[in-house]
């Protein structure tokens, strides 16, 4: 990945202060801040680790300030948002900030040019800062004054009598403090002149993201030293930041190690081509352990795994890039957790019980589990260890389970209980509930019956005969109620609820997964319905411009934004389930991959080279909420590898196969259009 970005770009400071980089370590620990250097939310910071990794995440060390010193002039080179201030302003000698792959600022002051470099180093909680300089500078120093925030990540920091100030300075070039017993010590390594105690607090730093999402906003933070270097002496200065002790000699075998990593997950990618093996490098920052498994970080900077988001990923970020150890390690520990038959929504970050709110995280594991199976061929996994939890999972929705969970008569899910969230849309403040969606959710009728003819194939391969036919009679019945509870011929397209009318991007899920309930015109009539009032060129809105209650952007305080999360605000990660749906109404069309191509810009417009999770309803789309979103990044790797083409020789072809499961399991009412299995 090579993203540039030139000196009117960098020197432009709201452009920069935008523009948002990211390093994680594949253990939930992550580092970020913006082009300009200025932080502009409290989530900013060089060492975030993972107390209890993936979560317990907390902020250690937030930023470096540094000074180059020219024959006795001292020029800044970091910069800071104060209340009423930006000082220093270091963006004003930056020329050059690039993704290649590691984040790179590249300033120029006169003859003298300084390369700064950051990169986290993957499975360890360490950072690594690299300066060196260029050109003339017979008479020069380098300056680093780290600033310490130790909190949590949610959380702001203020200066106070507890902390320790103290700093433990051992022969051999590393530094260590500890200001809060409570927390881990944190080491620096570096191959410095000299270290100077200072012990000073930095006082009102002002997070312009925070201020304008209505949260605390202004913080304090602890600089304990001052690290001096002589470049006249060697033009290269490292600085390791980590939660172990590293030599600082070790920093240029772990930057080409991490290198050579990053460079092996491109070749990785499902089809040769620059964006897409963007895409597959950026998966990779979502992808990291749990225990001895793995998990999905929802989205950075501010989620953890959540299990709607981790089932909705999976095949993009492990399937479509040949991960199947990790696809598997993740089914095996989420179908692990499964309780009552739910699946849990997330796994707090304080390590409490995990939540079981959700209804869709479930129908979506069981199609996670299929398409796992079409990728890797893993049967024994599948039959030994995820079939009889699904099986499982399918009884109590069937009998009924939490929050109203059950099957009704006429083969539909209902779902819901009032003050609760269950499905996607999810948005609550205080008591009310933004889009209540109590009942029979279309997205959750498409992914329940996915779910049945999933089971009933699975059934059927592993000689389960009895189930098989019981659940393909389920699917008939749930095909016809479906078409007749939520099909409006007369304005052409679903329901986004039995009583509903809305147009939602929901019901584009009874096209785009591989078993539908609809025939080919119906399919295409909300392919097209969705196309007229929802297509943007950044993904769906989430509801339709003309609809009264269609808020375009997404801004303000907590209020503000929640009431329009759903409400018109465009989901990145809906371009997937669009261009597959698409695809089936149009196959052979060039148009998906027109679709996906047009996503290719966002990766310089906030997170640089990730996908945000929304953007504003209206034009110009501006990219709002987390910067870097998992199933943004995974839909957009799915529908290339099997809805675009293209794909890299020796790699099964998969999009050909999509959603045909082969299985005698009877008659489940089909038509044609419908994929084998149920026909």
């Amino acid at each position: 990945m090579k993203l540039q970005f030139d000196a009117m770009t960098c020197q432009d400071l709201e452009q920069s202060s935008r523009l948002e980089w990211l390093e994680t370590n594949g253990l939930g620990g992550f580092a970020s801040g913006t082009v300009s250097g200025v932080h502009t939310r409290r989530y900013h910071g060089l060492l975030t680790s993972a107390l209890q990794p993936p979560v317990g995440r907390v902020l250690l060390v937030a930023k470096f300030e540094d000074t180059l010193v020219v024959d006795g002039h001292r020029i800044e080179l970091s910069a800071n948002l104060y209340e009423g201030a930006v000082h220093p302003q270091g963006y004003e000698y930056l020329r050059e900030f690039r993704l290649d792959p590691f984040p790179t600022w590249r300033y120029e002051i006169g003859d003298v040019r300084v390369e700064k470099r950051i990169f986290m180093v993957h499975g360890q909680d360490a950072t690594i800062v690299e300066y060196e300089v260029h050109g003339l500078c017979k008479n020069c120093q380098l300056e680093v004054r780290p600033l310490v925030a130790y909190r949590d990540y949610h959380a702001t920091t203020h200066s106070n009598t507890a902390l320790d100030p103290r700093f433990e300075w051992e022969e051999d070039g590393i530094v260590s403090v500890q200001p809060y017993s409570c927390f881990p010590r944190v080491f620096f390594a570096a191959d410095f002149r000299s270290c100077e105690p200072t012990g000073y607090w930095y006082n009102r730093f002002e997070y312009a993201e925070e201020k304008a999402r209505g949260l605390d906003a202004i913080e304090d933070l602890f600089q304990p030293f001052v690290l001096h270097f002589d470049l006249a002496e060697s033009p290269k200065a490292v600085v390791i930041v980590s939660r172990e002790a590293l030599p600082a000699h070790a920093a240029t075998g772990l930057r080409e190690k991490e290198r050579m990593r990053r460079a092996a997950l491109r070749r990785q990618a499902p089809v040769a081509d620059p964006f897409v093996e963007d895409l597959t490098e950026a998966a990779d920052q979502f992808i990291v352990r749990r225990g001895e498994g793995h998990t999905i970080i929802a989205g950075y900077p501010w989620f953890g795994d959540w299990g709607r988001d981790t089932m909705i990923a999976l095949p993009g970020l492990t399937l479509a890039t040949g991960r199947f150890d990790v696809a598997r390690d993740i089914l095996t520990v989420f179908a692990g957790a499964l309780d009552q038959g739910m699946l849990p929504n997330r796994f707090p970050d304080g390590g409490e019980a995990p939540e079981y709110n959700t209804v869709d995280a479930t129908l979506w594991l069981f199609e996670a589990t299929r398409a796992y199976l079409q990728y890797s061929k893993d049967e024994a996994t599948v039959r030994d260890t995820l079939y009889p939890r699904l099986v499982e999972a399918m009884d109590w929705h069937m009998r009924g389970t939490r929050y109203g969970i059950r099957a009704e008569e006429d083969g539909l899910l209902h779902a819901g209980e009032p003050g609760v969230q269950l499905t996607w849309m999810d948005a609550k403040i205080g008591d009310w509930v933004v889009t209540p969606r109590i009942g029979k959710p279309v997205e959750i009728q498409a992914l329940w019956y996915n779910a049945i003819c999933t089971l009933a194939e699975l059934a059927g391969r592993f000689g389960d005969a009895e189930r098989a036919a019981a659940l393909a009679g389920l699917a008939a019945r749930t095909q016809r109620s479906f078409v007749e509870q939520f099909w409006d011929a007369g304005r052409g397209y679903l329901l986004d609820n039995t009583d509903d009318a809305s147009i939602r991007p929901n019901q584009i899920f009874a096209v785009s997964l591989p078993y539908t309930m609809l025939d080919e015109a119906q399919a295409r009539a909300v392919v097209e319905t969705v196309e007229r009032h929802l297509l943007t060129p950044l993904g769906l809105r989430s509801l339709s411009p003309e609809d009264a209650a269609y808020r375009g952007h997404y801004q303000g305080g907590v209020y503000e934004r929640d009431s329009a999360y759903h409400q018109g605000s465009v989901w990145l990660w809906l371009m997937g389930p669009f261009v597959s749906a698409y695809a089936r109404v149009n196959p052979g069309s060039a148009r998906m991959a027109e679709l996906v191509n047009g996503m290719r810009p966002h990766l310089r417009e906030a997170g640089v080279g990730q996908m945000s999770e929304i953007a504003d309803g209206d034009a110009p789309f501006t990219p709002r909420g987390c910067f870097a979103q998992a199933w943004s990044v995974a839909e957009l790797l799915r529908a290339a590898a099997e809805d675009c083409g293209n794909k890299r020789t020796g790699r099964a072809d998969v999009s050909r196969e999509r959603g045909k499961i082969h299985a005698d399991v009877g008659d489940g009412g089909g038509r044609a259009f419908y994929v084998a299995g149920v026909q």
